[in-house]
């Protein structure tokens, strides 16, 4: 969950008054107040209640600071200047009565009028012009900046980036907006070496048709994974598909992060950050539409419950609805997210919150023949299958609490529950490409004509996925001869439960052979499949104990310091019609530290640099040893080194960071290149663990706003992964393609940048129209496909080209009573690029004239309009 400081959301949000109090009434009505001296966070808070009104600030500023309180009747000018003295922040009332708290600014203050009495507090409001600081708390639902000041992703506290020695990326709920960004896919472009490799089927701005739903994976600095964290609750599953409704910001800690968070890819982690309750109400309604009968609808509605001020709601649904870029593969997407928060006292607050969502989509697996090694031209809206309805369904739910001690002591503790489940029946994968007489001879098959023919093979998929995660975190502020630290220790349990069955038939029926060129469907043969069941169950019990010291030191230097320590059982079994094939059994521990060191000698700069260690084990799959016999894929552990320059102008609106990094993997798990090793779930279905994988390179991120109204997006990495070492499992084989020392890993460009802009007009007739777009481009891959089949020659792997797309967006808002409308278009791919996000390719043989590949395509030119209501 978020870094909960005494109160919600890490800053004060105390609301008891409507929007549209005017500034004036604010600033000269009076209240009866009766605040004993206390501690300034505190202060605030009775300040709120008593007078009704709304005060946003991060309550980072005010810790260890005291208030001498108030008894007798105020302004809330004279009020916040007594509760404020002497602590080095001021105040500023914007227009619509709310009152923002910051650390003194440079201001000029203009000669004020005395009071009329010596005794009477001063009813009058001092001019104040303020300069470099921001007047919107990150979580205000109507914040339009592009950048955000802290992040929790890197250090589980609510640290500013420019103090953070890591490379932390934020994509704020503005940049989502201006986007229309659906999946995590779409947004992920926004960050320098990231990439979603797969999305669900439909329309996705950046999008990708997937092969299958567990393909979905998100590559960071070379390295694949499957996992992201929701509040910092790790998912261990297919990140692509993830919705975004409820989404306050998405954060990127490049880089190791198992410190922290324990079984992560050391490419780094992805933390999705939901919207909280806030104590203002607030509600918004938003219509997409666009190509492909591609309709959304989602609401968002918050504030208190039945007018208690402590108890807290908010609020989130979706639901979308979509024929589908490919044939057969429309989809239906309902999602609800509620969120309770009860303030149990200035010092303790409790957040229950759930999320639900059901896809009912049809699926496919995109596949381009590779004919005499070439990608052929065709149409992506191909399906080489038949409708294949699936259904997932996934459930979460969470109780987290904390409670301040004090102002230097918070205790926090959460648990998490998430359930997945997947369901798929007649499915067709296209296998490969055959010529004249290869299907006869192989199968048995009669083909349609005397040209080339897609094999198709039918299968049905029940896959369940369940994570079960306890954490218990206790942060400290204390000082020690001059230096100020910030200590985390905490403790961590994740259960992960994972089960798929996969049934097929041998039976004649179950394949059938289609026309690559001009296929005409025969629709879905008859006869159930079931025959044959290959069954997966894993179980992974982690437990972590980690602790880390945030050492703030004299000339502005900082220390990150921690370890973890983690113990890991996996138990995995395969099975074949319901009896046990396989078993094997993992248990591992280790100690990994961290440590990382910023330089901050100004307001606009900070240079770091850090190390870290991760430890982990390999995605289910066995290392083949001879026949009966198997062992899970060792442990994989990692280093890295980084450094790099932070810079940031404008009071924090504007943002650019250029880090350069050096991570080696060891014991990288992937697929046995030997088609005829079985590991319990037929031919083929073992693993490798090549022995060291090493990945570095450059990378600029650049984010903010440039002057009123204009902000951009600009990234760019230089990722150069390759093999540094094999081992004796990885020799070539009689059979089989290999990895050599030196190769790329496969479908990671080397290059890869994005730039995207907006300008919105802030006065005269154009105000409120918005105009920009961008482009995103990829340096070309190799596919993985290279190999052979029985004892044909080795053919290369599949080259996969170079793209370049452009985007263009279009909107006009406009404030109608109490309600802000805007009405926005996007046409994302506008020159409708054909291009690939990855491709995989199958059995290759020139002999049998045998080939094909499983090709991610990208999403042609799409429209997608929309109008948004808030208020």
């Amino acid at each position: 969950m978020p870094n909960f400081k005494p109160y919600p959301l890490s800053l004060a949000v105390l609301t008891l008054v409507s929007a549209e109090t005017l500034y004036a009434e604010t600033s000269l009505n009076s209240y009866a107040l009766n605040i004993p001296a206390q501690p300034l966070n505190h202060a605030l808070l009775s300040f709120g209640q008593q007078s009704k009104q709304q005060i946003i600030y991060n309550t980072d500023i005010a810790q260890g600071l005291k208030s001498p309180g108030l008894n007798g009747v105020y302004t809330t000018a004279s009020a916040l200047q007594t509760l404020l003295a002497d602590s080095g922040l001021d105040y500023h009332i914007a227009e619509n009565g709310t009152v923002l708290i910051n650390k003194k600014p440079k201001t000029e203050h203009l000669p004020q009028p005395a009071p009329s009495q010596k005794n009477e507090p001063s009813s009058t409001l001092p001019t104040v012009k303020v300069t470099d600081t921001r007047l919107y708390d990150a979580t205000d639902p109507y914040n339009t900046d592009y950048t955000l000041p802290n992040a929790t992703a890197g250090t589980k506290t609510d640290t500013p980036i420019i103090e953070t020695p890591l490379n932390v990326q934020v994509i704020s709920k503005q940049v989502l907006k201006d986007q229309q960004a659906i999946t995590l896919g779409d947004a992920l472009k926004n960050v320098s070496g990231v990439a979603v490799t797969s999305d669900i089927n439909g329309v996705s701005n950046s999008g990708t048709i997937p092969n299958v739903l567990s393909a979905t994976s998100i590559t960071l600095r070379g390295f694949e994974s499957q996992t992201y964290s929701r509040n910092g609750f790790r998912l261990q599953q297919g990140a692509g598909t993830r919705e975004l409704a409820n989404v306050e910001a998405i954060e990127v800690l490049k880089g190791p992060a198992a410190v922290l968070y324990g079984l992560v890819e050391p490419g780094g982690l992805v933390n999705v950050v939901t919207k909280q309750p806030l104590a203002t109400p607030y509600y918004s309604f938003n219509q997409q539409f666009g190509s492909f009968d591609n309709y959304r609808t989602t609401a968002d509605a918050t504030g208190p419950i039945a007018g208690h001020e402590d108890l807290l709601y908010r609020l989130n649904v979706s639901y979308q609805t979509t024929s589908g870029v490919q044939d057969f593969t429309g989809k239906d997407d309902v999602f609800v997210a509620p969120v309770f928060t009860w303030l149990i006292s200035p010092r303790t607050q409790a957040t229950v919150e759930f999320e639900y969502n059901r896809q009912h989509s049809g699926l496919s697996t995109p596949f381009n023949p590779f004919i005499n090694s070439q990608l052929q031209n065709i149409p992506i809206s191909r399906n080489y299958g038949e409708y294949t309805p699936a259904v997932t369904e996934s459930f979460f739910g969470g109780v987290n609490w904390s409670h301040q001690f004090n102002d230097e002591w918070t205790v926090k503790h959460r648990f998490s529950v998430n359930q997945l489940g997947f369901e798929a029946n007649n499915f067709f994968t296209p296998s490969f490409t055959s010529g004249p007489g290869a299907i006869e001879e192989l199968f048995g098959l009669t083909s349609p004509s005397d040209g080339l023919t897609v094999l198709r093979n039918k299968i049905g998929n029940l896959a369940q996925n369940n994570t079960y995660s306890t954490n218990l975190d206790l942060v400290g502020h204390f000082d020690t001869g001059g230096l100020r630290h910030t200590l985390l220790i905490g403790a961590d349990y994740y259960r992960i439960s994972n089960s798929s069955q996969t049934t097929s038939n041998d039976a004649l029926e179950q394949r059938t052979v289609i026309d690559p060129f001009n296929p005409i469907h025969p629709g879905i043969p008859i006869g159930r499949i079931g025959d044959l069941n290959f069954g997966l169950n894993e179980q992974v019990d982690q437990y972590g104990f980690y602790v880390q010291d945030q050492i703030k030191l004299p000339y502005d230097l900082h220390i990150t310091g921690g370890f973890r320590y983690q113990n890991i059982r996996q138990d995995t079994q395969n099975t074949f019609n319901g009896s046990e094939t396989s078993r094997a059994i993992l248990n591992a521990d280790a100690t990994t530290p961290r440590v990382g060191l910023l330089w901050h000698p100004r307001d606009w700069v900070s240079l770091y640099a850090n190390y870290a260690e991760s430890f982990g084990i390999n995605p289910s799959g066995l290392v083949f040893i001879n026949e009966g016999n198997f062992a899970p894929v060792a442990p994989t552990s990692a280093t890295q080194y980084e450094g790099g320059v932070k810079t940031e102008f404008l009071g924090g609106r504007l943002r650019a960071t250029l880090a350069y990094f050096d991570l080696t993997k060891t014991n990288v798990g992937v697929s046995d290149p030997n088609p005829l090793h079985n590991c319990g779930s037929g031919p083929g279905s073992c693993s490798l663990a090549l022995g060291e994988v090493r990945s570095r390179g450059p990378e600029l991120d650049i984010q903010g706003e440039i002057l009123p109204g204009w902000n951009a997006i600009a990234t760019w990495a230089n990722v150069d992964v390759i093999v540094t070492k094999t081992n004796a499992d990885n020799a070539p084989l009689t059979q089989g393609a290999t990895f050599n020392v030196g190769d790329r890993l496969f479908n990671v460009p080397r290059n890869t940048a994005s730039f995207f802009s907006t300008y919105e007009f802030q006065q005269g007739d154009l105000k409120g129209l918005k105009f920009g777009g961008g482009v995103t481009v990829l340096e070309g891959t190799i596919g993985s496909g290279g190999g052979h089949f029985f004892d044909s020659a080795i053919l290369p792997a599949i080259k996969v080209p170079g793209s370049a797309t452009l985007n263009l967006l279009l909107g006009y808002s406009r404030n109608i009573g109490k309600a802000k409308v805007t009405a926005q278009l996007n046409v994302n791919n506008v020159l409708d690029k054909r291009y690939y996000t990855n491709i995989n390719g199958n059995l290759n043989d020139p002999t049998l004239g045998i080939s094909g590949a499983a090709a991610s395509f990208g999403a042609p030119r799409t429209f997608l309009g929309s109008i948004n209501i808030q208020y």
